[in-house]
């Protein structure tokens, strides 16, 4: 990929560089900001929460009191590649290196917004290397198609590392670094002293790019799936043109914590990687018929969402009056939205949010498309809201409705990746055998 030209916005050669990656990539990096210093991290790692998918109380809050995400973020995707063998089981020696890896990066980085915040996990196909099996409180099934619509390719690398920053040099200096081999390897990351490296556990099986916040999608906009007369806002921090991930639609960290185990204190992830089709989106709707497919008619009808939606503060809107009416909005409106469908399913007994999402865009294939990571204790509650998405009881009742159109925004949005993760409490992180001994 072609790095723009010095005249760009920082914020647009930080997004391109790392979609690039490389050496050349992380110097126009550099040239961008200026040498303007990123924070480093604490002397002593083990002072860090246990819990190393809780990023939030180190992140920044916008005027809603909503998370907001680091603005970069990089998904490596890994194979198992150390002294055992790609067909071994990880030795003790490979989890000092990997653990020796994990706290270079917490020592060479604050852990917030200025700095990098991480987590790794583990899959099912990682955990199929050992004898012994996840206990039966892990809900942790390889991954599988989830819609009637898609037939998404299946990750089952070893395992996921997701950094995000908003200064992508930093996460382009750790993948140089920390994947570097030989004797011009790096000594130092961001002026800290290199304590051992991802690559002598690790080989990348695959390289994901990310972004998200007001201005980036609509930077970065000129790619396929997106009209050529540059459509989405500049406010929008997603390519669809609104705002997402409201404080109130989301699980807290603690409810999606596993409570008890060997993993108690961490959590399940699943990670879709969805390709968008958003020419349709733009050309065939109105600003009334986006927020009546994303949202909800009701909402729609109301006036509710402005613009990107901004004005809905903490909260999508989306209440318990509504989506407990949804078969009725159905027979009145002849369709239903997105967001009302997947909150009948994301609610417990107690009205509590089971699942916290994390999603941002991407332009990796130049292509529009949404990484969609989400955590919660157990990989069958995120089934279960998929299925609430999917909306198939809907479909069956109304023939206006099929599984693609006047469903929510399934006639835009294409499930190419699924992957599911084990993401176990920072003490455990480094090569965690089935039954919770590192």
């Amino acid at each position: 990929m072609e790095l723009p030209d010095t005249s760009a916005s920082r914020r647009e050669v930080l997004k391109a560089a790392l979609a690039a990656g490389g050496a050349a990539a992380l110097s126009a990096c550099l040239e961008a900001v200026d040498d303007e210093p990123i924070p480093q991290g604490v002397d002593d790692p083990e002072t860090l929460p246990d819990r190393q998918f809780a990023w939030n109380d180190s992140l920044n809050r916008d005027e809603g009191g909503n998370v907001v995400l680091p603005e970069h973020h990089l998904f490596l995707y890994l194979t198992y590649d150390g002294a055992a063998g790609s067909e071994g089981t990880p030795t003790d020696a490979d989890r000092e290196r990997l653990n020796a890896a994990l706290r270079t990066i917490e020592r060479a980085y604050e852990r917030s917004n200025r700095g990098v915040v991480f987590d790794l996990g583990y899959s099912p196909a990682y955990f199929e290397r050992f004898a012994a099996s996840l206990p039966e409180s892990i809900d942790l099934p390889p991954p599988r198609g989830l819609t009637p619509v898609d037939t998404p390719t299946l990750d089952e690398q070893d395992a996921l590392l997701q950094l995000a920053a908003d200064r992508s040099d930093a996460l382009l200096a750790i993948e140089e670094t920390l994947f570097a081999d030989g004797d011009d390897a790096p000594e130092t990351l961001n002026g800290v002293e290199v304590a051992g490296r991802l690559s002598d556990v690790f080989r990348i099986d695959d390289r994901r790019t990310g972004f998200i916040g007001p201005g980036l999608p609509a930077a970065n906009q000129g790619v396929g799936g997106i009209p050529e007369n540059g459509p989405v806002p500049e406010a929008a921090p997603l390519f669809m043109g609104f705002k997402a991930g409201f404080a109130a639609n989301q699980a807290t960290e603690e409810y999606v914590t596993i409570e008890e185990g060997p993993f108690a204190g961490g959590t399940t992830k699943h990670v879709a990687r969805i390709r968008q089709q958003l020419d349709k989106w733009y050309d065939e709707n109105s600003h009334k018929e986006m927020v009546e497919k994303l949202f909800s008619p009701q909402l729609a009808e109301s006036g509710a969402v402005e613009g990107v939606g901004n004005n809905l503060g903490d909260d999508s809107g989306i209440t318990p009056e509504i989506y407990e009416a949804i078969e009725e909005t159905a027979d009145e409106f002849g369709l239903v939205g997105h967001a009302e469908k997947a909150a009948r399913g994301n609610r417990d007994s107690e009205g509590n949010v089971q699942t916290l999402r994390r999603h941002v865009e991407s332009t990796d294939n130049d292509n529009a498309s949404l990484h969609f990571p989400s955590y919660q204790q157990e990989i069958s509650t995120f089934e279960a809201v998929q299925e609430a998405m999917n909306g198939t009881d809907i479909v069956a009742d109304q023939p206006g409705i099929d599984p693609r159109v006047r469903n929510g925004i399934f006639r835009y949005i294409f499930v190419e990746n699924r992957g599911n993760f084990l993401i176990p409490p920072r003490s455990l992180r480094a090569f965690p055998t089935p039954q919770g001994g590192a």
